[in-house]
């Protein structure tokens, strides 16, 4: 395991509570957590880890920090202020595990490091399941010395870890992804409800296309287990922040002048599900309003 001593973790949401446990678990560190809510502080308690009272006190008593947050302007929120800029010191790293910008990834990754200080983005992927079991797959951004010091902590939650180049590397890969995932989640929408209005089973539908080339993850997962049974709780990953992380790629794809028109199509169909008040629900909920047009 990594020479580093104390863990901080800010953010225990639907994510980030059973990431920070498996930390809590498998690191054999000492790990202080943070977050704003009181119900996961506790949880977490219990498994072992220290409350801290503030951001700040998180990155005053910690070598390594683990941020698990839902957007951009939280990781922002808890950089400024009395975060982690003022109480940053030397030899210190922090590790977004989120997805977020990538011009905001580098530029937080420049301040720290004119203190001495490393930023490396990790964001994550698969499902809350997988968070709980410990099987993630993460994405780096990070120089090679600085991924080989934090891999040992990411493989307490991760099974598949990947350096895909220095810092921002990671949340473009993570970006991406999410692009192809939401491209595919509205294909498969699309199949299920032509084939609803000309007497094909869904299930039946989704569970032959798995068997020829048409199969994936998004298939397996987000096709059978939530668009066939028209399962899209809420407190899972939700049609507003799908939305956040299209534009990630959008916004991408614009600085390098590319047209990307399916995912602009995929951002008008996750914006008429919120429009229609499907904002809170898990994203491939975009089926039920596919349906109805």
């Amino acid at each position: 395991m990594s020479d580093y001593k104390t863990l901080g973790f800010i953010g225990l949401g639907v994510m980030g509570e059973p990431i920070c446990r498996n930390l809590v678990r498998k690191s054999g560190k000492r790990v202080i957590v943070f977050d704003l809510a009181a119900e996961p502080l506790q949880r977490l308690r219990a498994d072992g880890a220290e409350v801290a009272h503030s951001v700040g006190d998180v990155v005053n008593h910690c070598d390594a920090i683990f941020l698990c947050l839902p957007s951009a302007r939280h990781v922002r929120a808890v950089f400024e202020g009395d975060g982690i800029l003022r109480n940053v010191r030397s030899g210190q790293v922090v590790v977004d595990l989120g997805t977020s910008s990538v011009a905001q990834t580098r530029d937080f990754a420049g301040q720290l490091q004119t203190r001495g200080a490393a930023w490396a983005d990790a964001p994550i992927a698969r499902t809350r399941q997988a968070a709980q079991d410990g099987t993630l797959s993460v994405m780096v951004g990070a120089a090679p010395a600085l991924y080989a010091a934090i891999e040992p902590l990411i493989r307490c939650f991760a099974t598949d870890v990947t350096r895909c180049g220095d810092v921002g590397a990671g949340q473009v890969t993570k970006i991406l992804n999410n692009m192809v995932l939401f491209e595919t989640v509205n294909a498969l929408a699309e199949a299920v409800a032509v084939a609803k209005h000309n007497g094909v089973d869904p299930k039946l539908l989704l569970e032959t296309l798995s068997k020829g080339s048409a199969d994936s993850f998004a298939l397996r997962n987000h096709g059978l287990k939530a668009i066939v049974p028209g399962a899209f709780p809420e407190r899972a990953f939700s049609t507003e922040y799908a939305l956040k992380d299209l534009s990630y790629a959008l916004e991408l794809a614009r600085d390098a002048g590319v047209k990307i028109r399916g995912a602009e199509l995929a951002g008008t169909i996750l914006q008429e599900a919120i429009d229609a008040g499907s904002k809170d629900n898990y994203f491939p909920v975009i089926a039920r309003h596919i349906d109805r047009t």
